[in-house]
């Protein structure tokens, strides 16, 4: 990354194949600043190219917050003129993207309060996983903002028209219990329990085959596209790819010897 991009409030680590990406700026319920969005793309890719790194797992430092959204203290300096919204909505959406298109599965471990952009960058993971005491919110309609396609249609893809329509309309906080049942979040966690789950989630999902895993990550992702938009020949050379790997010999040896595989994504 360059010199613009680095903050310490945003931080990575790399722990036995996976990664995590930490939103820290906990005094302010990690509140998320144009450098910080900035950095995170920059992690992101890291962990894109790393072929160590089987897994992504997002979280919010200080155990309050996973991210709240806007850090509106820098508005005057971040937000001030047409040029300056530009730049910030364009490092908002690369981050969103980056999160959204990763090549490799990623998990949103969420703590605390989950609110306006937080909630769209939960829903950019392929998982989301909280604690029992988490929040949820998109005060959009309490604020008078405007929220485009790519984000309700994100929503929706994942609790559905009606439950869209609710979280937006009342723009009020639901727990972690409500956002279960919406389908927000695929499980709750008491707090204490939260980090070693994910943990251990991330490697249940990083031991099985990267290519198979990371194919169906793909497919997955144009099924929700309009059909015009859909890369149904990648969708089939992906699945040949798995049957003509290394791991697809590996994974039939492993069952036949009744041991656990070591998959190479090869």
């Amino acid at each position: 990354m360059n010199a613009m991009t680095q903050t310490d409030k945003m931080l990575s680590r790399k722990e036995g194949g996976v990664g995590y990406l930490i939103f820290n700026n906990p005094e302010r319920h990690n509140a998320v600043s144009l450098d910080m969005w900035e950095a995170a793309s920059g992690y992101l890719a890291d962990f894109a190219a790393d072929n160590s790194i089987r897994v992504v797992v997002l979280t919010g430092a200080g155990g309050k917050a996973f991210v709240s959204g806007a850090d509106i203290s820098k508005f005057e300096s971040e937000r001030s003129s047409k040029e300056a919204i530009d730049r910030y909505n364009v490092a908002v959406d690369k981050a969103n993207t980056a999160v959204y298109e990763f090549p490799k599965p990623t998990i949103a471990m969420i703590r605390g309060y989950c609110i306006g952009g937080g909630v769209g960058l939960a829903l950019c993971c392929d998982l989301r996983i909280c604690s029992d005491n988490s929040k949820f919110g998109v005060p959009a309609a309490k604020l008078g903002l405007g929220y485009g396609y790519t984000g309700i249609k994100k929503l929706v893809d994942v609790v559905g028209p009606s439950f869209a329509k609710e979280i937006f309309f009342t723009a009020r906080q639901f727990t972690a219990a409500e956002a279960e049942k919406m389908g927000l979040v695929n499980r709750v966690l008491p707090e204490a329990e939260l980090e070693k789950y994910v943990q251990d989630y991330a490697a249940t999902i990083g031991g099985n085959a990267p290519l198979t895993v990371n194919s169906v990550k793909y497919i997955v992702g144009q099924v929700v596209k309009d059909e015009s938009q859909r890369d149904l020949k990648k969708c089939a050379d992906l699945v040949s790819q798995c049957f003509a790997s290394n791991d697809y010999t590996e994974g039939r040896n492993a069952f036949m010897e009744k041991r656990k595989p070591a998959f190479t994504g090869t």
